[in-house]
C-alpha cells in the first residue's frame, strides 16, 4: 500500500503528509494552481521528512528541464504527465539510476468514447510492461481543457477489467477525484497498489485541510487492509 499526497506548495502540508502516514508528497511543476519552482522547494527542502519520497509533476517531454528542476530541487522522483516517451525514460533512469522512482501518467479522457479510451489504457499498459524502466502507473482523469487535477473521477468499473487483464506484475496507482468519501471503494474496485490525491484533501488550491488528509488516509490504509489483511500469527501453543 502506497499513499501519496500532491500538489504541495509549503512544507508545513508536506509535514502534515508525513504525520497523517502518507509515503509520498508529490510537487507540481506543470502549469496548475498548485505550481512551484524548484527554487521554492529548495528553500524549504531543509525542511522537509527525510524519509517522505518527494515526486517532481511534470508535462513536459523536456529532458534537461526535468533533470534540472529534479536536481535543484533535491527530489527523488519523477512523475510524467506527457505522452508516454520511453526513450525519456530509459534517460533518466540512465541519470539517476536504480533507485530513482519513476511514474508514468497514464489518462483516461471522460470527455471522449469509453471504448476508445479502454483500448488506449489497454495498449498502454502492454507497451508499458516490456519496458522496464518505469516504476510505477498512475491513472488519471482527462478532460477537454486538463490532464490532471481535475477533481473528477474516471470510470472505475471499465478500468477494473482492463486492469485484471493488463495491469500483470505493474504497480497501479489510482487518482483522479478521491477523496475520504471515496477512497476505499476506488480500492475495493480497482485493488491498486497505491493512490494519489490533490484536491481531494484541500480547503483552497495548493493548500491541505488538516482533518481531510488525515481521514483520507485513514480510509485508504482501512481499504487496503480490505484487500491485503495481514498474514494470520501462527496460535500460541500450550506450555508444557
Amino acid at each position: 500500500m502506497w499513499i501519496k499526497v500532491c500538489g504541495n506548495t509549503n512544507a508545513k502540508d508536506v509535514q502534515l503528509a508525513a504525520d497523517a502516514g502518507a509515503d509520498a508528497a508529490g510537487f507540481v511543476f506543470a502549469h496548475s494552481p498548485r505550481r512551484v519552482t524548484a527554487g521554492q522547494i529548495a528553500a524549504f527542502q531543509p525542511e522537509l521528512p527525510p524519509d517522505l519520497t518527494q515526486i517532481g509533476v511534470f508535462n513536459t517531454q523536456d529532458f534537461d528541464e526535468i533533470v534540472n528542476s529534479l536536481r535543484s530541487a533535491g527530489l527523488h522522483g519523477v512523475q510524467l504527465h506527457g505522452e508516454l516517451d520511453f526513450s525519456l525514460a530509459e534517460r533518466l533512469r540512465g541519470e539517476f539510476g536504480p533507485r530513482f522512482f519513476l511514474i508514468q501518467t497514464l489518462h483516461w479522457n471522460i470527455n471522449g468514447d469509453p471504448a476508445r479510451a479502454e483500448e488506449k489504457l489497454r495498449n498502454e499498459l502492454r507497451a508499458i510492461a516490456r519496458h522496464s524502466d518505469i516504476d510505477a502507473v498512475l491513472l488519471d482523469t482527462r478532460t477537454a481543457s486538463a490532464t490532471g487535477g481535475t477533481g473528477k473521477t474516471f470510470d472505475w468499473n471499465r478500468a477494473k477489467d482492463i486492469l485484471s487483464a493488463e495491469a500483470g506484475p505493474l504497480r497501479i496507482i489510482v487518482a483522479g477525484g478521491l477523496h475520504p468519501a471515496n477512497v476505499r471503494e476506488a480500492i475495493l474496485t480497482l485493488h491498486p497498489w497505491g493512490v494519489d490525491v490533490s484536491s481531494g484533501v484541500e480547503f483552497a488550491p495548493g493548500r491541505k485541510d488538516p482533518d481531510t488528509v488525515y481521514d483520507f488516509i485513514r480510509q485508504a490504509r482501512i481499504a487496503f487492509l480490505e484487500i491485503e489483511p495481514p498474514p494470520m500469527l501462527p496460535a500460541a501453543m500450550d506450555p508444557v
